[in-house]
């Protein structure tokens, strides 16, 4: 394919034709009349050889490959318009923009409070936009990365894509402030008999990990999409649950529960945020890897002292 021969502005076409599904709808998103909307269809139709809407009754519908392009048109808009934003110069303070980081609910709460603030104070024309992490983001990195400004992850997840860290973190229990079976560090026994809370997504653990290569197989009795839901899920009851030092300290007055060390020594968490070389040199990007390493660094410092 001959990239030079093609209309980039098709792209633009295509995504609209593709979510609105009406060509007099597509042409209104994108400021063109009916019959030059129609054209591009015409051409977007000769291009992939294939009638990516249908008319079923009195709508349309996507074709198999319409649907396949739904995704991938969205990403490649993204792409674009990231590639065509890219600056020579930065001014945080009189530039207005938005940047998505993909996180857990972690990563928001412990760091990303913090980097809101401090954008706040000193880029009251930047927006963040954090959305949730997604199941591929360890099958197809390049192209998540690809369509946002950064992810926050800790290292052993991903890798082979440039990185700065941020903070370090660690692992620790929680149980029930009256739990009545277990005193200040449980045992592997502990781990063995009692009912877990777990994070669904478990490629974000992996102390997880590290418990099936000690033997234990937890018993879980509850898994949510959330790490912020753990400690409650814990209170009042048996349950134990792995979770952040960090968030365990934020969720305290929250719910009635309790920090115990683990009867083994756990992996280290190094929290990190990840970008696509794309964004490199780009003058936005590079503030915005400076804030947050800097928020970062100010977290650890708040540690020692």
């Amino acid at each position: 394919m001959n990239l030079a021969r093609l209309d980039l502005n098709l792209v633009v076409a295509l995504r609209a034709l593709l979510e609105e599904r009406n060509v007099t709808r597509a042409g209104q998103r994108v400021g063109l009349s009916q019959p030059a909307m129609s054209a591009a269809l015409a051409r977007l139709r000769r291009h992939f050889d294939d009638d990516l809407l249908a008319r079923v009754g009195g709508h349309y519908e996507l074709t198999a490959l319409g649907q396949v392009l739904l995704d991938r048109t969205s990403t490649a808009y993204d792409v674009l318009e990231r590639l065509f934003s890219s600056q020579a110069d930065f001014d945080p303070a009189n530039e207005s923009r938005e940047f998505k980081l993909i996180a857990t609910d972690y990563a928001v709460s412990v760091f990303g409070t913090e980097l809101a603030r401090v954008v706040h104070e000193e880029a009251p024309g930047i927006r963040l936009r954090f959305t949730q992490t997604p199941p591929t983001v360890v099958d197809d990195t390049a192209t998540l990365l690809s369509a946002t400004d950064g992810l926050l992850m800790p290292h052993g997840v991903i890798s082979d894509f440039p990185a700065t860290d941020l903070y370090d973190d660690r692992w620790v229990f929680l149980v029930a402030a009256d739990h009545p079976g277990v005193d200040e560090r449980l045992t592997h026994a502990d781990l063995v008999r009692l009912p877990w809370v777990t994070y669904q997504r478990t490629y974000d653990a992996p102390a997880v990990r590290q418990l099936g290569m000690l033997g234990v197989e937890p018993r879980v009795e509850v898994s949510v999409d959330s790490f912020q839901l753990l400690p409650l899920l814990v209170a009042g009851t048996r349950r134990i649950a792995l979770v952040q030092a960090r968030l365990a300290r934020l969720m305290a007055p929250v719910a009635d529960v309790r920090v115990v060390e683990p009867p083994y020594e756990v992996v280290p968490l190094r929290e990190a945020l990840w970008w696509h070389p794309v964004h490199t040199h780009d003058a936005a990007h590079i503030w915005l890897r400076e804030t947050a390493a800097r928020v970062g660094a100010r977290l650890s410092r708040a540690d020692e002292e």
